[in-house]
This record gives C-alpha cells, structure tokens and sequence, in this order.
C-alpha cells in the first residue's frame, strides 16, 4: 500500500512538472465554473464553455471517447442553462427544485440503459479499453447536467457520485492532474448540495 502511494505521488509530481499550459487551464477553469455553479453564479455557463472544449481536447487523447463526446452534449446544455438561468432571473421564479422518489427512479433507469448502450459501442467501435466504466461516468454526467441546467437540487448528488468514480478511471488513464481535479470537485460538490438545500427550504417558507 505504501508503495502504491508513493508511485501515485510521484508519478502526481512528474506529471506537474510536465503538465502543459491547456491542462492548468482546464484544471483552473473546471473548478471555477463547478464553484460558480455551487454559488448559483449565472457566470459558471460562459467559463463552462471554456471548461468543456478544454476538457474534450485532453479526454480525445487519453482515448476516453465516451467522455469526449459528452463534451458536445455539454457544450450544448451550456448554452441552455446559461438561457435558463437568465430566463429564471427575469421572471423571478423559485430557483432551486427538488425530485421525488418517482424522478429518481425515471434518472437510474436512464443511467443503467445509457450505460449498457454507450458502454457496447465504445466496445465495439472505439479502441478504449475501459469501454463500460467510461460509459457509466458518462450516463450519469449526462443525467446529472439535465438536472443542473433546471436547478434540480438533488444534481450535486449525482455529482459527488460519479466524481467519486471518475478519480480511480483518471489514475489509470494516467491522468493524475485530473484526478485530484475531480476530488476538489466532489468537496465543491458536497458543498453545492449543502447550499442549494439551504436555499431550498428558504423558498419554503
């Protein structure tokens, strides 16, 4: 075990040594956007953007295509929820929703299916060798960035979870830079949930 984590370190502290420009950037800008997004900060959208064609560029090379792609999906629910928010803004609506028990149910179901389906095509069309572990993270990123664009509160949840998950597929992909990103990202996340509540149960009463 100790062997273990003194690889990882050094391997964590090569990789700083040789980290390019592109990934400090997209390292930075992905904690600001998920920090801006905790804080219900409408700007979190626009450094999003910068974030996503980042983050798609480094994930193409590192063969994780399920992820690559997603970044489209995310590109385009950026946009939207930018315009939703502002729409949100304007019309002084509640911002923050919950889901019930009957919601969860309809985003499990769509994660499960979304991930036996990207996991065979990235499987059989892709030369990934992580082809299901890529698809689950990418399913639940999927569902997970729906529920932010409407203001779901139970979103972060989603987001602790599959941070959580991305952390071990990133270390053996070599990306230990993004590893500790994505470990910032579920505190902010943990933090995101504990905010959006609060102001939650604020608007119910």
């Amino acid at each position: 075990m100790l062997i273990l984590e003194a690889n990882f370190w050094q391997q964590l502290l090569q990789q700083f040594q040789h980290t390019s420009w592109l990934e400090w950037l997209g390292f930075v800008s992905t904690i600001a956007c998920i920090y801006l997004a905790a804080r219900e900060n409408i700007w979190n959208w626009p450094i999003s953007i910068l974030s996503i064609v980042i983050s798609a560029i480094l994930f193409f090379e590192s063969h994780l295509f399920g992820d690559f792609a997603l970044q489209f999906y995310f590109l385009f629910t950026a946009f939207y929820g930018w315009w939703f928010w502002l729409k949100k803004k304007k019309e002084d609506t509640k911002p923050v929703v919950s889901i019930g028990w009957r919601h969860w149910i309809y985003a499990i179901l769509s994660i499960m299916v979304l991930t036996v389906v990207l996991g065979y095509f990235l499987d059989r069309y892709t030369p990934t060798n992580v082809p299901y572990e890529d698809g689950f993270c990418t399913a639940m990123s999927f569902v997970a960035q729906i529920m932010l664009t409407r203001k779901i509160l139970e979103n972060w949840i989603l987001w602790i979870v599959v941070d959580i998950c991305y952390i071990p597929l990133l270390i053996y992909k070599e990306l230990n830079l993004y590893a500790v990103l994505y470990a910032i990202l579920v505190i902010i996340a943990l933090n995101g949930y504990l905010d959006w509540r609060k102001t939650y149960r604020e608007q119910a009463n």
